[in-house]
């Protein structure tokens, strides 16, 4: 994975994004993975690409959400819109995760705190219990301290990011 730079961030965002690269890396069959805050802007994001050449390596076609980060963002953001109304029409409570197998991955999606989420797109032979205990261990250390100010502070990170990239 391409760590994005850090440099000026807090400690509490440059430990998400160790939180989040830690992630990737250490649990096998993780594709991509983005944190979106409740109104489904993107806050932090691993690089989809970054297993495009080992994909291609072993003859596998790419896999996943076509183009970028935002649109996992956009895919998981649409995905906890509609579970947290389906709840709700339900009356069953709050959203923990979310689950979709699918023939070539899997989307996982989990509730961080006060309605953002974490969207983990998976490969075919990923673990599924795997994949979800570690998204648990995420939120887990995320959900403190992903306050107000870190996610602007996230969200300006990647808006300068972006527009740097674009250049």
């Amino acid at each position: 994975m391409t760590a994005p730079s850090t440099f000026g961030l807090s400690s509490e965002a440059r430990n998400l994004h160790w939180l989040l690269t830690n992630l990737v890396e250490e649990v096998p069959g993780i594709e991509s993975v983005a944190v979106v805050s409740s109104d489904g802007l993107l806050l932090l994001s691993s690089d989809p690409g970054r297993n495009e050449a080992a994909r291609e390596s072993r003859g596998v076609k790419p896999t996943g959400p076509r183009g970028s980060a935002a649109d996992l963002a956009t895919i998981v953001s649409g995905i906890g819109s509609l579970t947290v109304g389906a709840a709700r029409l339900m009356e069953f409570g709050g959203v923990k995760h979310t689950m979709v197998a699918m023939d070539e991955g899997g989307l996982f999606v989990m509730s961080i705190s006060d309605g953002s989420l974490l969207g983990v797109h998976g490969s075919a032979d990923c673990d599924m219990s795997v994949v979800a205990y570690h998204m648990a261990l995420f939120v887990g250390r995320a959900g403190h301290v992903l306050t107000p100010e870190l996610r602007s502070e996230l969200r300006q990170s990647l808006e300068t990011t972006t527009a740097g990239g674009a250049r």
